[in-house]
């Protein structure tokens, strides 16, 4: 059933705090899909930005692109076999390594995003194996088998995360009924701590981390419940029933000054939480199912949440305090990824559009657009923006524009 495939890619985000180390990962520097970057064009050519490469041998898969300062990272399937790739800053092929076998069973392909950090990259395969690579050359470091080891227990379309750390923990939800979420060792795959959680299987779920002054805080989402857990320690301080029909909900939850946002598809929508000052307790305080996000995401801009319906088909944009609706624009039926970068919105839909969304308002407003040219089956895989450069992933291919302004 395709509407509950989706979701498989979604997967998650966290606030990390970026010092000496360079850090590249799913949506963006803080993983909440929005991008730094500035001075970028605010109206594209008829025909769309222009194309600078396109790389065409990724396999399948849905990965995003992991640029960093000297190289960009991608996964794909090939044979059945997980491999991730390294391209240089023209596109061209430098190393592509395998971390085992990939998803073939259906929607096959590569999941998850690889994570750059520090000079390695992290990536998780959706049989639970877990690879630390170094990112010169690509060669094994460590790696950790998380059903074998720690009673994980798969889901219908493959464990599907991408990958989060802090210092030096690496944080995985196996979802094993001991096992429920633990931390590794980033430089050895040793275990650091484990919590049992509410022992739920997975839901396709990446962790987010919260730093407050009294401690950090680690939300992850499984089958039925929010958890927050102690980072430090691995303790869990509080759960939240959390619930679809499927039990599926992939999307990164989003943080800001004190308060949690939780979203899911098949019509449930988002919940508001408001966090104690520590950490130690969460409690609801709105509810919206109209923008029930099934694997776009959302971005928080200028207290409003964005984001594209699942059920509840268009456009949709609520108050961040209230949880109001206060718009709906149906420009896009199909749903789809976004992305945020200089006070502008950039979507990629089912059908292949990516589009340059202006913010009017309570609204919003389609300025540009273009047709992905290149690449095979679904358009899944969330953009990336990055040093005036548009990554665009579809299937096999993967292209990158120049979004830069004059």
């Amino acid at each position: 059933m395709k509407t509950c495939i989706l979701f498989l890619f979604i997967s998650a985000a966290f606030t990390i705090s970026v010092t000496s180390q360079e850090v590249s990962q799913w949506r963006g520097p803080n993983r909440n899909g929005i991008y730094p970057a500035t001075g970028l064009l605010k109206v594209w050519p008829a025909n769309g930005p222009k194309l600078l490469w396109h790389f065409d041998g990724l396999g399948e898969g849905f990965a995003s692109a992991v640029p960093t300062k000297g190289h960009v990272y991608s996964a794909g399937c090939v044979n059945g076999k997980g491999y991730v790739f390294c391209l240089d800053a023209e596109g061209n092929q430098v190393w592509k390594i395998t971390y085992g076998d990939e998803w073939t069973e259906s929607w096959n392909g590569t999941r998850s995003t690889p994570l750059f950090y520090d000079g390695k990259v992290y990536m998780m395969s959706p049989y639970g194996k877990v690879v630390c690579m170094g990112g010169e050359r690509g060669n094994i470091i460590w790696s950790a088998d998380l059903m074998k080891t720690y009673g994980a227990e798969n889901i219908q379309w493959g464990m599907t995360e991408n990958l989060l750390i802090d210092d030096n923990k690496l944080f995985c939800i196996v979802g094993g009924s001991q096992h429920n979420v633990i931390a590794l060792d980033k430089d050895n795959g040793k275990l650091v701590w484990s919590c049992p959680g509410n022992g739920d299987k997975g839901a396709y779920n990446s962790p987010l981390l919260i730093k407050l002054a009294a401690r950090e805080l680690l939300v992850c989402i499984t089958e039925h419940s929010v958890l927050g857990i102690d980072a430090e320690s691995g303790k869990k301080l509080w759960s939240q029933q959390f619930n679809n029909q499927y039990s599926v909900h992939p999307n990164t939850p989003i943080y800001d000054n004190g308060y949690l946002y939780c979203m899911t598809g098949y019509g449930a929508g988002g919940t508001m939480y408001k966090l104690s000052a520590d950490g130690s307790q969460a409690t609801q305080v709105w509810k919206n199912a109209s923008l029930d996000s099934k694997t776009g995401g959302a971005i928080m801009l200028n207290s409003k949440i964005y984001g594209f319906g699942d059920k509840n088909k268009g456009f949709h944009v609520i108050d961040w305090k209230t949880g109001k609706e206060l718009a709906v624009d149906p420009f896009n039926q199909k749903g789809g990824n976004l992305a945020a970068a200089d006070g502008m919105i950039y979507t990629y839909d089912e059908s292949g559009e990516v589009a340059l969304i202006q913010i009017t308002g309570t609204g919003i407003k389609k300025v540009s657009s273009f047709k992905v040219p290149f690449g095979n089956d679904q358009h899944w895989a969330h953009l990336v923006i990055d040093n005036g450069k548009l990554y665009v992933r579809h299937g096999n291919s993967l292209m990158v524009y120049d979004i830069k302004g004059k």
